[in-house]
């Protein structure tokens, strides 16, 4: 059963989809992780700044205050920063589901952190204490100070915790992109090289591939059609023998073939006939006649493209149908072909140098004309050519300017 091409690249189109947005999240969650590493950083740096708060020293109170009042509003600060840092865990808020247990966490945290500012205050804001008062407004210090660190402790390990989740969700979802980019190369690798050995076998389809088992329906749906008919190389009556490009009857057989393709473009009719070097007046061997005409042929063929026919349709004749954008184009074409032409090197039996030109008549045929009809006129711009030198190509335009 054959394939479709077009499901084989829908379906790698989905999957392409499907592997960048597993990307897409595997990045995120990595950012994720790096928004996790600063709330690990704030906490420790929380823990540094209560405990530094108990080792203040009270033999300058001024000092002392300044320093507690400002690192009481920096530890308020930084729960601040925790709180926002949060809005970025989309995993913990819509996955994982610690949001209300993470906001309670950090709730109770800002209670702690405010009862241990009021315990350093009693401390380090009264100038004179007696003994026994110091002592207790130094144990409540000290039990504050312990509250606040198991609390940060067990934001530390939740946070952690979580870490390991997201870590473990992370790498289902990396090993998923792995499998699939892997499976995805594997599989299409081998679709593509197929579709692509179907491609090259309609390029030589005439060529001698004709045990080909064609994978894809439209390819085949494209050879079938491309066979309906044989083309004019395949049959030895359309080709001249010498040149093998078309002959009389291999011109009109191609171009009712190829006339539709291009409907917007123009047609154009050029016979050109090698300047002294008829049938009846033999002044070349025929080894070397037949040398020229093989390789003025060649060059036409190099200006032909796939809408275009050339064919040799007398001794010293070859016509040339182009189609063409533009009627300046056609005639740009034909005359480049007269250039290349005049500018080949042929040297003669005796060895001398041998300079061959064509001379020709264009025409750009009517859509309502027939193509007998516009070769006929094409000969008598030729023939007009002729009477007025050689090595040029004429118009129906330089006729009407000579008669008027």
């Amino acid at each position: 059963m054959k394939k479709s091409i077009n499901k084989i690249f829908a379906n790698l189109s989905n999957l392409l989809v499907l592997l960048t947005f597993l990307l897409f999240i595997s990045t995120f969650l990595i950012i994720e992780q790096n928004f996790s590493f600063e709330k690990t950083n704030i906490l420790e740096e929380q823990k540094e700044i209560v405990a530094s708060l108990t080792r203040l020293e009270k033999d300058d109170i001024n000092t002392a205050k300044i320093q507690f009042n400002g690192k009481s509003t920096h530890l308020h600060h930084l729960i601040s920063n925790l709180r926002s840092l949060y809005t970025y865990d989309f995993t913990g808020q819509y996955i994982l589901g610690t949001q209300e247990e993470y906001l309670k966490d950090l709730q109770k945290l800002s209670e702690l952190v405010v009862a241990f500012n009021d315990k350093a205050g009693l401390y380090y804001t009264k100038e004179q204490l007696a003994p026994q008062e110091e002592e207790e407004k130094q144990k409540d210090l000290q039990q504050a100070f312990y509250n606040v660190n198991a609390q940060i402790n067990t934001l530390l390990l939740k946070d952690f915790e979580y870490n390991q989740q997201k870590g473990k969700l992370l790498e289902y979802i990396l090993g998923a992109t792995f499998i699939l980019m892997l499976l995805t190369v594997l599989w299409y690798r081998k679709r593509l090289k197929v579709i692509y050995q179907d491609i090259f076998f309609l390029y030589s389809i005439e060529g001698n591939k004709k045990g080909y088992t064609i994978f894809s329906e439209e390819v085949d749906a494209i050879a079938l059609r491309m066979k309906r008919k044989p083309t004019v190389s395949d049959n030895p009556a359309m080709i001249d023998p010498l040149t093998e490009i078309n002959n009389n009857k291999g011109m009109y057989t191609s171009y009712a073939e190829k006339k539709g393709m291009k409907d917007g473009n123009f047609t154009s009719v050029t016979i050109l006939e090698i300047d002294n070097f008829s049938k009846t007046n033999r002044a070349f061997s025929q080894e070397f006649a037949q040398a020229v005409l093989k390789k003025i042929a060649f060059t036409i063929s190099l200006h032909q493209q796939a809408t275009d026919v050339v064919a040799r349709t007398d001794y010293n004749q070859f016509t040339i149908i182009f189609s063409r954008p533009s009627k300046e184009q056609s005639f740009k074409d034909v005359d480049i072909i007269r250039q290349s032409i005049s500018e080949l090197n042929f040297k003669n039996d005796q060895r001398e140098d041998v300079k061959i030109t064509v001379t020709g008549g264009f025409l750009i045929k009517p859509n309502s004309t027939p193509l007998e009809e516009a070769i006929k006129q094409t000969k008598e711009i030729l023939h007009y050519a002729q009477q007025h030198g050689t090595n040029k190509i004429a118009q129906k335009r330089d006729m009407a300017e000579h008669e008027l």
